[in-house]
């Protein structure tokens, strides 16, 4: 298959790349911060099919990281789905969205063909029951998301990046999950604010992941990844752990 010119840029995935990234259904929970980052990237580099999910509506206080959003989508309170949607097409006119204004576990059914999932949830427990069910159904899981915490000279941004692959370590197996974590989490959220959320830590996370070994099957946040399910464990790291940290203080 030739390369059209669109895609010429990023041949160097592989001579099939175009039409593997084309025929990829990609998964998005949650479409605020870290989500609408992803959307817009993938549609960008050709991703052909989109489920998205997220039962929130827009508001003002989204505009100041949310990918695609626009005064007039809070002011009418326009479904985040909606816009991402509005996004994702704006970009790839191509592209095939299907969009479910709830909670994922509403409409799970539509993750069980996809090629990857993307979790990008607001907290610990949200993230485990996510990646679990992923594990259930074989799914490729990656984690994306950020965190803004009280330290004592001012605040620290976190963020962190981790990929789940079935048959490989889980979060928990990582050390990023655990009950007590979810437990002090509901003690301190909120600590430097109503759950606070800026938009540059977002693009890092969903634009970088490819520039760390331990997910190197991922490009500008999935390209590889979505080239793995076609192609097999051949693209996958080798290293036991497949995470990303990112932090600022």
């Amino acid at each position: 298959m030739s390369t059209s010119a669109r895609a010429s840029r990023q041949s160097f995935l592989g001579h099939r790349s175009e039409e593997i990234l084309a025929g990829a259904r990609t998964a998005i929970i949650g479409l605020c911060g870290g989500g609408s980052h992803v959307a817009q990237q993938l549609a960008h580099i050709g991703v052909g099919n989109f489920v998205i999910l997220d039962n929130d509506v827009t508001e003002e206080s989204n505009l100041n990281r949310m990918v695609g959003s626009r005064p007039e989508h809070a002011k009418r309170r326009a479904l985040k789905t909606e816009v991402i949607r509005e996004m994702i097409l704006g970009i790839n006119p191509a592209a095939n969205v299907v969009s479910k204004s709830t909670k994922w576990e509403e409409n799970h059914e539509l993750l069980r063909d996809c090629t990857v999932v993307f979790g990008c949830v607001d907290s610990f427990l949200a993230r485990d029951q996510l990646e679990r069910y992923c594990r259930r159904y074989g799914l490729p899981y990656i984690d994306i998301g950020m965190d803004v915490s009280a330290v004592p000279n001012g605040y620290s941004i976190s963020g962190q990046i981790v990929v789940s692959i079935p048959g490989k370590p889980c979060m928990r197996c990582m050390g990023f999950l655990s009950d007590a974590l979810v437990s002090a989490e509901v003690q301190r959220y909120g600590a430097a604010g109503a759950r606070p959320q800026v938009i540059w830590p977002n693009g890092v996370l969903a634009s970088t992941a490819g520039g760390n070994r331990n997910s190197s099957f991922i490009l500008n946040t999935t390209a590889i990844s979505l080239l793995w399910a076609d192609q097999g464990s051949s693209m996958l790291p080798t290293d036991e752990n497949a995470s990303i940290s990112v932090t600022r203080r």
